[in-house]
């Protein structure tokens, strides 16, 4: 069984809210699987931006503001969880670089 296959569950796993990233992590802390780590990673930076930001943008009380984060947000997720799903270890655009670097120490 190759790396992809092995890592394929706890990638997955991962995009399903911040628990399903808490159980991947604790799955893949026995595993030590790159693929899953690498989605682990995403996964996490990904919701670490909506919590931050979504706290900020909850503010402006404008729809248009508030709808441009949701679409974001959503996009970087389907982008992260079809790349796992695909067997794909491709970064999330713009600030998928940024969560791989933050997010390092998590293997």
């Amino acid at each position: 069984m190759d790396m992809i296959q092995e890592g394929k569950k706890a990638a997955t796993i991962s995009y399903i809210t911040i628990i399903g990233t808490i159980i991947a992590a604790t799955i893949n802390s026995d595993l030590k699987n790159s693929f899953a780590a690498f989605h682990i990673r995403q996964a996490l930076g990904i919701f670490v931006t909506f919590f931050a930001f979504g706290y900020i943008i909850g503010y402006f009380n404008s729809w248009m503001i508030t709808s441009a984060f949701w679409v974001f947000i959503f996009i970087l997720w389907l982008y992260g969880f079809l790349g796992a799903l695909e067997g794909k270890m491709r970064v999330v655009p713009i600030v998928g670089p940024l969560y791989q670097k933050l997010f390092k120490g998590i293997n």
